[in-house]
């Protein structure tokens, strides 16, 4: 029998910062830190990473921290450090005590993902509720049976019991993108004809009972729920969602609204492809289905006014910004103060660490060095210091030593600041670059860094951070052969009539964002790489980009080797097999990797390119060490600086 929610009133909407009451516990502001995976872990337990990295967060003014999800049984390990709730206590306990005094409530995130989990550390089947292969690895589940079941029930029991013990403020229950629990719930994945197939919902609410359970009346139990499979065929779409939603709120203290599966695993957190706020118009749909149950917006909710508006509009009772705290931990803070907030980029490229490098969570804006020195230079009054280049690197040195009470001077042969920040904002769903290289230069000026535009470096510099210069072709220029460079592309440059090549060796954003951005203009684009997918290395974006440049008429040369450009052709041989082949070129756009400046690294410290042309993080991370050496009396290159300690 169906529940319907109803009995419990709607609280009278405010603002971002007012507190929110859950369970008769407070949280100091609507603002939630969502789970999602860090890679701090020390074996399956919550290190002392974790407390660090949660702790800024609570102290920045976030009103609700939940946890890593956390396996409630042995039988889910789904990276190798994922935390193993049966050995989180004593880590919950520790973040509890980092985070409480800043009055923020801690939730434990607790959760299976079954038959979307990995074997390779078990070496043992994955669970699932059928049968199914999972989409992406193909992998064949076990058909979870009774034992089963009641294994994974009591799991979440313990689990709660163990939340509670170490004394959070309550637990949240993972039924999203990448959960058992979801897979149960939708068609998709769950085909059983026993009682778990004829009401799907029915393991979900066992679980949510035994939670309570443990938990009682006086701590939150919240509830994270796929509302959108984005597979309209089989899977749950909005209106089945909302019957869900109308069943499930009158069980939990919070809702937080998502979507995603296995089908769409990148709908759940997009890059800037996809618009800020795109769950808006589900949240608002099934908030007014929720019965007075509190519920929570999610989806890349990276900005302080569209947060606000969504509260004011009546769209959510708390916003999760999860990335947007990644980016800027003091966000709440800024927001009570009136102070811009560090801008999150939504590109994807360091907060979401579930690859085969095992990295550790991070963000482009604000590299991190939890629990170290990263954040913190020297103290620079009565310092003069000059920094040269006003990219990303230079703009960050210069930002960290008026920080630190240093009298800047920042030079730049150009006539703008930015760097190679303008021209990755200029790529397709990479526009909020603008608004980083907009926020450091608005800082520069806040802390009265003195600079001075189209004006050559002087001999010497404490920060050097000049740029790259494109690396000379590693393939043959023939006679009549076109070639420009990304940054010429990115800058505005005309191109020649006829087909276009965009050779990608890095694998990075820049070929396929390239290859997007002209085929959108009409031209006919072919994109060149020695890997096997266009983009190897974009991580969550790597199947929607392929998707993208497929239905853009984009032709894929993979597992290709540039030999040579000439008079309306390129020659390029199979990685594999050595054999050549030629295709059409009018003109070739190079999207390699480039050199550093030439003569860069000629005193003072180097950063960013200057050292080693790589991404954002880099640039910033090294612009900030660079600041740290000049006031420690340093001179080595911000790149051979020690980085964060690398965590067991």
């Amino acid at each position: 029998m169906r529940r319907v929610a109803a009995g419990r009133a709607r609280p009278a909407l405010t603002g971002l910062t007012d507190p929110l009451v859950l369970a008769g516990r407070t949280a100091p502001s609507r603002v939630l830190f969502g789970p999602h995976e860090t890679n701090l872990g020390r074996r399956r337990a919550l290190s002392e990473r974790h407390v660090a990295y949660y702790a800024r967060r609570a102290a920045g003014g976030c009103g609700i921290v939940v946890t890593e999800t956390a396996s409630v049984h042995g039988s889910d390990q789904p990276y190798e450090r994922a935390p193993l709730a049966a050995d989180c206590g004593p880590g919950w306990a520790d973040v509890v005590a980092a985070c409480r005094p800043s009055g923020t409530l801690v939730l434990a995130g607790l959760g299976h993902t079954g038959g979307q989990g990995s074997s390779a550390h078990t070496q043992a089947a994955l669970w699932a509720p059928s049968r199914v292969p999972d989409v992406v690895t193909r992998e064949v589940p076990m058909e979870m049976e009774q034992p089963e079941i009641d294994a994974l029930v009591a799991g979440f029991a313990a689990a709660a019991r163990s939340a509670a013990a170490a004394d959070l403020d309550g637990v949240e229950v993972d039924a999203g993108a990448r959960s058992l629990l979801r897979q149960f719930a939708s068609g998709l994945t769950n085909t059983r004809t026993d009682a778990y197939g004829t009401d799907r919902l029915l393991l979900l609410r066992q679980v949510l009972a035994a939670v309570r359970g443990e938990l009682g009346a006086g701590r939150v139990l919240a509830l994270r729920l796929s509302c959108d499979e984005r597979a309209p065929w089989a899977g749950i779409t909005p209106p089945a969602a909302a019957e869900h939603v109308a069943e499930l709120a009158p069980l939990v203290d919070l809702l937080v609204v998502v979507r995603g599966s296995g089908v769409a695993p990148s709908a759940y957190r997009p890059d800037g492809h996809t618009p800020p706020g795109f769950n808006a118009g589900l949240t608002r749909t099934l908030r007014a289905v929720a019965g007075g149950t509190p519920v929570a917006l999610q989806g890349s909710v990276v900005d302080v006014a569209d947060a606000q508006r969504a509260l004011a509009d009546g769209i959510a009772d708390a916003v999760e910004m999860t990335r947007a705290q990644i980016a800027d931990a003091d966000l709440v803070a800024k927001a009570r103060a009136g102070v811009p907030v560090r801008p999150c980029t939504l590109c994807n490229q360091a907060c979401q660490v579930r690859d085969v490098r095992n990295p550790l969570v991070d963000c482009v804006v604000d590299p991190a060095d939890e629990g170290g020195p990263g954040h913190v230079c020297p103290p620079g009054a009565g310092r003069e210091v000059l920094v040269v280049g006003g990219g990303p690197a230079g703009m960050e040195a210069a930002r960290a030593l008026a920080a630190a009470g240093a009298a800047v001077r920042l030079v730049e042969r150009g006539d703008r600041l930015g760097g190679a920040l303008s021209l990755v904002a200029a790529l397709p769903g990479r526009a909020r670059f603008a608004a980083f290289a907009d926020w450091l230069a608005a800082e520069c000026a806040r802390l009265g860094v003195r600079v001075e535009l189209g004006t050559e470096a002087p001999d010497g510099g404490d920060v050097r951070a000049p740029g790259g210069r494109p690396r000379p072709p590693e393939f043959a220029v023939e006679e009549g052969g076109v070639v420009v460079t990304a940054a010429q592309v990115l800058a505005g440059a005309e191109l020649p009539a006829g087909p276009i090549v965009v050779h990608d060796p890095a694998g990075g954003p820049v070929g396929p964002g390239i290859a997007e951005l002209l085929a959108a203009a009409g031209r006919e684009v072919a994109v060149v790489t020695p890997d096997e997918v266009i983009g190897a290395r974009l991580a969550g974006d790597l199947a929607p980009a392929n998707t993208r440049l497929l239905r853009a008429g984009v032709r894929r040369e993979t597992a290709s080797l540039l030999r040579s450009v000439g008079a309306g052709e390129a020659v390029l041989v199979d990685r594999w097999t050595g054999e050549p082949r030629s295709i059409p070129c009018a003109v070739l756009v190079d999207a390699g990797p480039w050199l550093p400046d030439a003569g860069s690294r000629g005193g003072g410290v180097a950063a960013g390119d200057a050292v080693a042309p790589r991404t954002v993080l880099e640039a910033v991370l090294e612009g900030r060490r660079a600041a740290r050496a000049v006031l420690a009396g340093g001179t080595a290159d911000a790149g051979a600086l020690p980085g964060p300690t690398t965590h067991p």
